[in-house]
């Protein structure tokens, strides 16, 4: 007895020439055409105002501090909103999972514009703090909530695009943000580089609502999902969607963190916040900033495992190793980035906005790289761009270290600062691409904000770490110890950048 689908391949078989059904190839349309041309705009404005943001409180900082009689609480300002925004990760990753994303996003999107609101009208320095504090909680939630609006909203073959476009709308924050910021600071006040972007936060939310509605109107799980597990050019080996991996773990990474009641993992994510604010500020601890540091580090460590997939800090192979490699690469290049402006203008006389240079073309190279990504999705698989851009991270700190020993021409330093930036980009939006292909509907919240806590906390770790070298080394190899420690980091990048697919 022939199947019913034997049958009807006969059928058709025999059919006239101009009868036979003919079935022309679809086309997914892109992420501006008119099916997603609103979804994308206000996506992509959230991101760029928390980029404008972050890059603009660290020119006005400085007049904050002296206008609010708070240089004592100058550091804070800067760690608090990122402690706060481990909370909010977690809290926006559970809330999804069980709600969708359409509430949190108003929800997370409010909090971060209440925020703002408090750090621009704050009279006294604590009352910023708050704001900050506040600001960073929304902050955090924002891009959990984001990965979700993504995994829901566009189909999988648009996802490296959409994560390309996110990296770019970071380019045009990190070249006229500070620069912005300091116009409307120098000729209106600090206040508005605050209070302008609540009023800009409005439009962009407005942007998502046909989206949001259409999500919302959809059974929690009922969305365009993850992508298949041959969507990607390697086939399944570089997305799992269920079952279980060989080692007999969850292929939507479950374990160990999202099967904690949401109340234990904010006290464990608050715990986390406390540390990295501990670590943070543990230079300023004279004597004890080295007990202080590793005290704070360890815990921090230790926390963070339960807000993570199983075998993270073990580098198992698929979504745990995906989510080493974010930490891995947010710790070397945040660590060693805020060091070659300094390296610049101190080994080698740059005026301060000459040596910022470095860091702008780094940052267009990083749009650029994410653009090439893009245009490869079926070109260039995604182990191939994690470990292409793996490499080249690793590179460029090998050269800032070398041109810093040898003291080579500056020149060398900017060119190995800009591969850094191409070699993020390159490899950033294909990361994000994986942890949504190794999720599923039920737990694209969890994963999204395993992503965002292991970018912010593998940052905050390095900055510290960081810092606390360059405190202790002094002049004499203060910078080599820098990137010495930096360089390390990006080598054991590389070496679990083949781990991100499964077998």
């Amino acid at each position: 007895m022939e199947s019913p689908r034997t049958s009807s391949a006969t059928r058709e078989d025999q059919l006239p020439p101009g009868a036979r059904p003919e079935t022309a190839p679809t086309r997914t349309p892109g992420v501006l055409s008119s099916a997603h041309l609103l979804t994308t705009l206000g996506t992509c404005a959230l991101v760029f105002l928390a980029a404008f943001e972050a890059m603009a409180v660290t020119t006005v900082m400085p007049l904050v501090a002296r206008d609010l009689d708070g240089s004592a609480l100058y550091a804070l300002a800067f760690a608090g909103p990122l402690a706060s925004g481990v909370i909010g990760m977690v809290l926006a990753g559970a809330w999804t999972d069980r709600r969708g994303p359409a509430l949190p996003l108003f929800a997370s999107t409010a909090v971060f514009a209440l925020g703002l609101l408090v750090a621009g009208l704050a009279g006294s320095m604590p009352v910023f703090l708050v704001g900050r504090l506040i600001q960073g909680l929304g902050g955090g939630a924002i891009n959990v909530v984001l990965y979700v609006l993504v995994a829901r909203a566009y189909p999988a073959a648009l996802h490296p695009k959409i994560f390309a476009a996110f990296s770019a709308a970071w380019v045009v924050p990190s070249m006229v943000g500070p620069f912005g910021a300091g116009l409307v600071a120098q000729y209106i006040s600090w206040h508005w580089v605050f209070l302008g972007v609540v009023v800009l936060v409005v439009p962009a939310l407005l942007l998502l609502l046909p989206a949001l509605r259409r999500l919302a109107a959809q059974p929690a799980h009922d969305d365009v999902g993850p992508a298949p597990a041959d969507a990607s050019p390697e086939g399944a080996g570089d997305g799992v969607v269920g079952g279980e991996l060989p080692d007999g773990t969850a292929a939507g990474g479950a374990e160990p963190g999202s099967r904690l009641s949401t109340g234990r993992r904010l006290a464990v994510a608050a715990v986390v916040g406390v540390a990295v604010l501990g670590l943070n500020l543990s230079v300023e601890t004279g004597p004890w900033a080295v007990p202080v540091a590793v005290l704070a580090a360890a815990v921090a460590l230790l926390a963070v495992r339960r807000l993570l997939p199983a075998g993270v800090l073990l580098g198992r192979r698929g979504l745990p190793s995906v989510i080493l490699v974010k930490f891995l690469i947010a710790a070397a290049f945040f660590g060693a980035e805020v060091y070659v402006p300094y390296l610049l203008m101190d080994h080698h006389h740059f005026a301060p906005a000459t040596a910022g240079l470095a860091l702008t073309l780094s940052a267009v190279a990083w749009s650029v790289g994410s653009a090439i990504q893009g245009r490869l999705s079926t070109g260039l698989s995604n182990v191939g761009a994690v470990r292409l851009g793996a490499a080249s991270l690793a590179l460029s700190i090998l050269i800032v270290l070398t041109a810093t020993f040898g003291g080579l021409p500056p020149a060398v330093i900017i060119g190995g600062w800009i591969l850094a930036g191409g070699g993020m980009g390159l490899m950033s939006p294909r990361l994000s691409v994986m942890v949504l292909s190794y999720s599923t509907p039920g737990n694209q919240g969890f994963n999204g904000s395993a992503a965002n806590v292991a970018d912010s906390v593998g940052a905050a770790l390095s900055l510290a770490a960081t810092g606390l070298v360059f405190h202790l080394l002094g002049a004499g190899g203060a910078f080599l110890g820098v990137f010495a420690l930096t360089a390390c980091v990006a080598l054991l990048s590389v070496a679990c950048a083949g781990r991100v697919r499964t077998p």
